[in-house]
């Protein structure tokens, strides 16, 4: 099973022929700026369609913080997203309050487990909305 850096190699070297099906559910990179070194990192992350925008969230499993990823895009929402051999700019944001109840139930279809990270913490889990910027 890949993951982690491997997954993110093998993702990019065949154009996501490798790596974007993974666990009965689909998986975009996110390369976000370090919002303290300013290096670029790339993520493998669960993704859902909704509309023109991809849906991902910040779970880390149910950690009591969030992932650096995350707080990496809230201090520079300019990213890069790679779904299959497209890559593409996008703007990241949270998900307001209104828009996050549907948004989870999207997610929480496409990996059942968040429900259960939600559970395991204290914090509100992130729905992060990644807007193409086309």
């Amino acid at each position: 099973m890949l993951f982690g850096k491997e997954h993110v190699r093998r993702y990019q070297e065949t154009d996501g022929a490798e790596g974007h099906e993974w666990n009965n559910t689909t998986v975009l990179l996110l390369t976000t700026k370090g919002r303290n070194s300013g290096k670029a990192y790339t993520t493998p992350l669960i993704y859902q369609r909704h509309g023109d925008d991809y849906l991902v969230v910040a779970s880390y499993g149910g950690a009591p913080d969030h992932p650096d990823w995350y707080k990496n895009l809230v201090a520079h929402p300019d990213v890069e997203v790679q779904v299959k051999g497209d890559r593409f700019k996008a703007r990241a944001r949270t998900a307001t309050d209104d828009e996050k109840p549907e948004m989870w139930r999207v997610m929480a279809r496409a990996w059942p487990d968040y429900d259960t990270y939600q559970q395991k913490t204290d914090r509100q889990i992130p729905v992060v909305v990644l807007e193409p910027s086309r």
